[in-house]
């Protein structure tokens, strides 16, 4: 298993095949496997970095709260210790946030942006209180998950049981390592700094998305000047699990619009 180990944190991380870097950042709750059914659908000849942010998966958990500043500091670390350069970055909620924050920080790492399921800034600060207090509650990640699987996930799905297996990785998720990045998602607002960005953009919401709504998406994406706008039908916060082949496909059709696959390897 790679794992890059910094200061404060050590990063999990998945690095596979060669060429132009797209590097995959995730949702709350969530890990590198949130990815595992796009990465087979997008183009050949990428580079795919996906990795578990702290507190998450198998990266180690940091007494919380985490700041924005933090997160997007392991994603710069992360992509300094690999090589990566002039990346196609794909953040999906708090991975957006984490997207938009280092695409201002650090130019030079990012060439181009998909922001999904995400927003410059995200929910309230009482919302993420309680919702921090009740993971640190006994039982409390069990009535975590069951308010996520209704926000992410389409009514249809949940009633069929397919988000079963999420429902039972939230509930198995480390109670610090949620309340460390909800506190991060909670400080931050993100709508000066990423209007100043002059990059190509891609914004991705799904019709049925509960936590981050399609004009929550739109109204970010919007801040970028010639930014584009996709929104995906009978998908809700994770279409990465509940529509890989159109989310795949949205992902390569922006992959190919901006030349990143003509563009120098990024490391290796």
């Amino acid at each position: 298993m790679p794992f890059a180990e910094f200061d404060d944190v050590t990063i999990h991380y998945l690095d596979e095949g060669t060429g132009p870097a797209l590097v995959l950042a995730h949702a709350l709750g969530t890990g590198t496997h949130l990815w595992d059914n796009v990465v087979p659908l997008l183009p050949p000849g990428l580079r795919v970095v996906r990795y578990d942010a702290r507190g998450h998966g198998q990266s180690s958990t940091p007494p919380a709260p985490y700041t924005m500043g933090a997160l997007i500091r392991d994603a710069e670390r992360l992509m300094d210790h690999l090589g990566l350069r002039d990346t196609i970055f794909v953040g999906l909620s708090v991975g957006g946030m984490v997207a938009q924050g280092l695409a201002v920080k650090r130019p030079d790492l990012v060439r181009a942006l998909v922001l999904s399921n995400t927003g410059a800034k995200i929910g309230t600060p009482a919302i993420w209180a309680e919702r921090i207090a009740t993971a640190r509650r006994p039982g409390g990640m069990e009535d975590l998950a069951r308010g996520s699987c209704e926000r992410w996930f389409p009514r249809a799905y949940v009633k069929a049981g397919h988000h079963q297996p999420w429902y039972e990785h939230l509930c198995a998720h480390d109670p610090e390592g949620y309340a460390g990045c909800a506190a991060a998602i909670s400080g931050t607002d993100f709508y000066t700094p990423t209007s100043g960005l002059r990059i190509p953009t891609l914004g991705i919401a799904g019709a049925e998305d509960g936590s981050t709504p399609p004009d929550l998406v739109r109204e970010t994406v919007d801040l970028i000047p010639g930014s584009q706008f996709r929104l995906l039908r009978g998908t809700g916060h994770v279409p990465p699990v509940d529509a890989p082949a159109d989310y795949a496909a949205c992902l390569g059709d922006f992959i190919n619009a901006t030349g990143h696959l003509r563009a120098a390897p990024s490391g290796h």
